[in-house]
């Protein structure tokens, strides 16, 4: 049995008599045990469970993803709406006028403006779909009246929905329509033909605005979509001629 190690005695020390006694390497290995409080070994998780989670969490984002979109498509009409009409933007005319303005507006006789029309559908919407006129001439600061007329010539009932610009786009904040039936899905009975109403003027603040010094021709522009989910609408002023 070898003797304790004296107090002081060098680890070298300690050792020596481990050869010398021994003559053989030594039965056992002296190694320090070092504990860390808090600290808990923890089973790491396997490849097949990594793989598991991984998944989860894809599975979580898609249906988040496919629920947002959803949302979005139903939303794509009024939000179109409101944002284009209230801004102008794209050559979309403004609404939300002001009755009063127009009882109290006066025209700018002098400032004649010809305003010409266009009609377009989706490559597929079925519908017949044209202006009753071309042109008509208006002055800032009066009410003017057209129509559109729309056709289902099909032998089943289609609901169709419209946006529209005006061209040039810059003239688009000035061109306010008072009654029209854009963005309003309109349901067609087989071979029914309806007139479509389009009441609308152009703001007085047109003739003092250097940009529109030049402009004496705007276009209104409409296109029919078939009314379906998710079916997405043209930015502004893009998509259609």
């Amino acid at each position: 049995m070898l003797p304790p190690p004296v107090v002081g005695q060098s680890l070298r020390g300690f050792l020596r008599p481990l050869r010398w006694h021994a003559g053989r390497p030594p039965l056992f290995l002296w190694r320090p045990r070092v504990q860390c409080r808090g600290v808990q070994s923890r089973k790491r998780p396997s490849h097949e469970e990594q793989r598991k989670s991984r998944n989860e969490t894809l599975l979580t984002y898609v249906a988040a993803a496919g629920v947002a979109m959803i949302g979005l498509s139903y939303a794509a009409v009024p939000l179109y709406k409101l944002y284009c009409q209230a801004t102008g933007l794209g050559g979309t005319a403004v609404s939300g006028h002001d009755s009063d303005l127009v009882e109290s507006m006066e025209p700018v006789k002098e400032r004649v403006v010809k305003v010409t029309f266009n009609a377009d559908t989706h490559a597929s919407m079925q519908w017949n779909f044209r202006p009753q006129q071309t042109e008509i001439f208006v002055v800032p600061g009066e009410t003017a009246l057209a129509f559109y007329r729309a056709k289902n010539p099909t032998d089943k009932p289609i609901v169709g929905i419209s946006t529209y610009n005006v061209v040039p786009f810059e003239a688009g904040q000035y061109f306010n329509k008072i009654q029209c039936f854009c963005f309003e899905e309109q349901r067609l009975n087989p071979h029914e033909e309806v007139d479509m109403p389009v009441f609308f003027y152009i703001d007085p603040e047109f003739d003092v605005d250097p940009r529109m010094a030049r402009v004496d021709t705007i276009t209104l522009s409409y296109t029919f979509f078939e009314a379906k989910e998710g079916q997405p609408l043209p930015l502004p002023g893009y998509g259609y001629r």
